[in-house]
């Protein structure tokens, strides 16, 4: 038989049901670091293709002023690593709205399992704090030249 007493008494959630919702905060939270790794390595590409365009991009500035090539044969380049750029930005704003969502529901999760379940036998459970704003960042698009930063 599975005791689903809890320290806060009849009104309480059954441990059952807060130990399902914890499971459910905590896997999400292992889905959000996944997700951050993956936005990080897809960020380490855009660097480094970022990087060799720049490279790319002095090698024609060079061939510019030395007059092989027109000057305004620059331009869809230019407006690639504007893009890029961009990119790079929303990574920096996705990966705040990911760290500031994963410590939302990890102190949910810590929480709900201290309710539920009380303090261990070494002591007081630790559950940090939620984040105290809503929302790291407050814009919802982005394109090119309407950066915000935050």
């Amino acid at each position: 038989m599975i005791d689903d007493s809890s320290p806060l008494g009849e009104h309480a959630i059954p441990l059952l049901v807060a130990a399902e919702l914890q499971d459910h905060l905590m896997t999400a939270t292992n889905d959000l670091d996944r997700l951050q790794t993956l936005l990080a390595d897809a960020c380490d590409t855009l660097m480094l293709r970022f990087s060799s365009a720049v490279e790319q991009m002095q090698a024609l500035m060079g061939a510019a002023s030395d007059h092989r090539i027109q000057a305004d044969e620059l331009l869809p380049v230019m407006r690639s690593l504007g893009a890029a750029v961009t990119a790079l930005q929303f990574q920096d704003m996705a990966s705040q709205l990911i760290n500031h969502t994963h410590r939302r529901l990890r102190s949910c999760a810590d929480q709900l399992a201290r309710e539920a379940m009380g303090d261990d036998e070494e002591g007081l459970a630790v559950v940090e704090d939620a984040p105290l704003r809503p929302n790291p960042v407050t814009q919802a698009e982005m394109d090119a030249g309407s950066v915000e930063l935050f």
